[in-house]
């Protein structure tokens, strides 16, 4: 196996500690480069990782996409979504569920405490028995406040994992996992954070879609039904469908201009060496 040489544009970013890695869709590496056994916070690359053990729940019966929770009117899957009205970071309703996009830690953390009440086990638990533990991913760890928007802690060797299993469910059914690649409520507008206002804002059930979006922190080959997440600690996973490939970098320098200027040539040149390793 020939390893991606694009990977090695990571050494070029201004951080202490970098890590990468592509996956293809049928699991197979494509490349590493870095430490990736290395542990890096994950702030919000927590979130999808959460919404997945809300859909193992969902598959199980243990919830309802559309059941109540959260604020008033909201359900399972506005929290989601980030459609429940929650403030970005505070336990304070700014708009009725389904009228505008507010990201919210908020409401990731009522996603948690609304799990923990129906099923008994508290969220870190259930996510480690529900994801972690079945995809052997023993390296990934909620810690300080056990934030399911943002306290997860992990390494790209399993964040592969994790990846792979997004792109050839095995945990949930494959029909679960296109619907949270769907996009939530169309047409609302929103904030994405760090890069403004975007019009439309659209996401699925956890997963931010990528769509038309500009800026973004994704690249400008990146296909419009990519989808996944970036982190506030300088942390991003990306799932293109029409590559047939995932990539995922850990760093630990915050997310700021830096990344804004480094993430999409990175993601690109992973692109085109993926599209041309696909012609040879």
């Amino acid at each position: 196996m020939r390893s991606l040489e694009s990977l090695a544009r990571v050494d070029e970013w201004p951080v202490p500690h970098a890590a990468a890695a592509v996956v293809r869709s049928d699991g197979t590496v494509a490349g590493t480069h870095g430490p990736t056994d290395r542990r890096f916070a994950l702030a919000s690359v927590t979130k999808p990782i959460a919404a997945y053990a809300v859909l193992v729940a969902y598959e199980e019966g243990a919830v309802e996409l559309d059941e109540p929770a959260g604020p008033e009117g909201a359900t399972v899957r506005h929290l989601l979504a980030h459609t429940s009205g929650l403030a970005f970071d505070e336990n304070r309703v700014q708009a009725e569920p389904g009228a505008r996009r507010i990201y919210s830690n908020a409401g990731f953390e009522a996603l948690g405490e609304h799990l923990a009440k129906v099923t008994g086990i508290a969220f870190p638990d259930y996510l480690r028995q529900a994801v972690l533990e079945p995809l052997g991913m023993e390296s990934t760890t909620m810690e300080g406040g056990q934030s399911p928007a943002k306290d997860g802690w992990s390494t790209v060797d399993d964040l592969i994992r994790f990846a792979a299993e997004v792109q050839a469910p095995q945990l949930l059914d494959a029909r679960t996992v296109a619907e949270a690649m769907s996009v939530v409520h169309p047409g609302l507008k929103g904030v994405l954070p760090g890069y403004g206002s975007q019009n439309p804002n659209d996401w699925g059930l956890g997963f931010e879609i990528r769509d038309g979006k500009s800026p973004h922190w994704t690249g400008a080959a990146s296909s419009p039904r990519a989808f996944g997440h970036f982190g506030q600690s300088g942390t991003f996973l990306w799932i293109d469908p029409d590559a047939r490939a995932a990539a995922v970098a850990l760093t630990d320098r915050d997310f700021g201009p830096w990344a804004i200027e480094a993430w999409p040539p990175f993601t690109d040149a992973v692109l085109k060496e993926l599209a041309g390793a696909g012609d040879s």
